[in-house]
C-alpha cells in the first residue's frame, strides 16, 4: 500500500482531525515524510485543515 493511502485510511478509521505525529504513529511512517505527503494531499484537494496543526479528510 502507498503511503498515501495508508495516510487515508487512518483519516477514514478516525472520528477527529489528526496531529502530524498521530498520523505517523498510526501508519509507521516517519513524521518527515507524513509532513511532506500532508502537502501534497493538500495540493490534491483531499484533506484540509480545521484549525492549526489539525488535519482531516475531505467528506
Amino acid at each position: 500500500m502507498e503511503n498515501k493511502e495508508k495516510i487515508l485510511n487512518a483519516f477514514k478509521e478516525s472520528e477527529q482531525p489528526l496531529k502530524t505525529g498521530e498520523i505517523a504513529e498510526k501508519t509507521g511512517i516517519d513524521s518527515k515524510e507524513v509532513g511532506k505527503l500532508i502537502k501534497e494531499l493538500k495540493s490534491d484537494d483531499k484533506i484540509y485543515s480545521p484549525k492549526r496543526c489539525f488535519y482531516d479528510i475531505k467528506k
